[in-house]
């Protein structure tokens, strides 16, 4: 192995689960990548107002400005749109007799929480990304 290639940051979509069993503890890994969700209003993040940026815990890809939260009044961090369209990626599930939309790390393929439509929030958009704090680490704008 060359120098050049020992020194490349690690492809973290290539990460086996048992490589992920190594860096995330077992909450963190039970929702990132088990599509655990953690009980509401128990979150780091669910109420905060510290202006910054989302990333995801797992692999630390930008997802989410704080200038999108909102409180929904839910108990899990709520934001009305990700920073770009490209950083995440949506899975349709109706396991539950339901339909759910849940979202996931287009970066790591972690799960990040669920988006919901049509609630009829006052916001820009109509929808509520509802994501667990485990799944998210803040970068705040101070720092």
């Amino acid at each position: 192995m060359s120098e050049e290639s020992s020194n490349k940051t690690p492809d973290v979509s290539a990460r086996t689960e048992v490589q992920w069993q190594e860096v995330l503890s077992p909450e963190e890994f039970h929702v990132l990548r088990q599509a655990g969700t953690e009980r509401p209003f128990t979150g780091e993040f669910w109420d905060t107002t510290t202006e910054g940026v989302y990333s995801c815990r797992a692999c630390g890809a930008e997802l989410f400005a704080s200038t999108t939260k909102f409180d929904a009044g839910c108990g899990w961090p709520s934001f009305y749109a990700p920073l770009a369209e490209d950083r995440v990626r949506y899975i349709t599930d109706e396991s539950l007799g339901m339909k759910r939309v849940e979202v996931r790390c287009a970066a790591c393929d972690s799960h990040m929480g669920h988006v919901f439509e049509g609630e009829g929030f006052n916001t820009p958009t109509d929808l509520r990304y509802c994501m667990n704090s485990l799944s998210l680490a803040l970068r705040s704008s101070a720092e």
